[in-house]
């Protein structure tokens, strides 16, 4: 089976990584197109993958067409490609704002569509993906793209109306961790610790918690409560936080994000 990438960023670079690793497809079927040709040398360096300038060369190949592009770019590169693309492949799209209804109405014929939402900590193995399929798509094809995406992380099938939310809560979200990361480092560099060490503490907290989370399945509220011992010091910055209102806030960038991207 070829399996196509038209685009060669990061989370092309992230599903590559992850199918390589878990053994899905062999090097030799993996085949992707890039503007530039530095991308093109890095990406067939990192991965020793096929790789062309040609998006009507891959589109014809594919077996498996992934969609890497920036969504500005969907129209351009569906017109380009929907004369040449076979219409028994499967096509993954992981652009945000695109809907499996205006895929289909690009490429003006039936396809085989699976849409995906992804992030970017599927870079080290820890993505999770929304994945949304339409009707021409089989129950084994959609087993096969759920494996193809939780080969760098997690993945779980969604109805399409929450895809713009799954985008918002995974997919935007990260930046606001880095944020809160960065903040606390700051705080500890004012206490006296050395930048790459509060950076290091605070990173660790985060990915700790998250994990404990994850691997607990006790609610946040739970694990917040077990970190608050009475009269103590966590419960004080909780107190700070929230006067400073930052569930409301959280709430609000993500709200935000999800308008944008029902615009795009």
């Amino acid at each position: 089976m070829k399996i196509g990438f038209i685009g060669l960023g990061n989370m092309a670079r992230a599903i590559i990584g992850g199918m390589l690793k878990e053994g899905i497809v062999e090097v030799n079927d993996i085949i992707g197109s890039a503007k530039t040709q530095a991308t093109m040398d890095r990406m067939a360096k990192e991965y020793d993958i096929g790789v062309t300038n040609d998006n009507r060369e891959v589109a014809s190949k594919a077996d498996v067409l992934v969609l890497a592009v920036k969504p500005q770019f969907f129209e351009e590169v569906i017109n380009e490609i929907k004369t040449v693309t076979k219409e028994d492949t499967l096509i993954i799209s992981i652009a945000a704002g695109k809907s499996i209804a205006w895929i289909e109405e690009a490429f003006g014929k039936p396809v085989k569509l699976v849409r995906c939402m992804p992030n970017t900590p599927a870079l080290v193995g820890e993505g999770c993906t929304g994945v949304c399929v339409n009707s021409k798509v089989s129950k084994e094809e959609t087993e096969y793209s759920l494996k193809l995406m939780e080969s760098f992380g997690r993945a779980s099938i969604i109805p399409e109306r929450l895809i713009d939310a799954v985008g918002a809560v995974s997919g935007s979200s990260p930046a606001f961790v880095f944020m809160f990361i960065e903040a606390m480092a700051d705080a500890g560099v004012a206490a006296g610790m050395t930048r790459a060490q509060a950076y290091e503490f605070a990173a660790q907290a985060v990915c700790g918690s998250a994990k404990l989370m994850l691997e607990s399945g006790k609610h946040p509220g739970e694990l917040k409560d077990m970190v608050c011992s009475p009269g103590g010091t966590t419960i004080q910055g909780v107190r700070v936080l929230e006067e400073k209102g930052m569930r409301g806030a959280v709430m609000d960038a993500l709200a935000a994000c999800i308008e944008k991207t029902k615009k795009l």
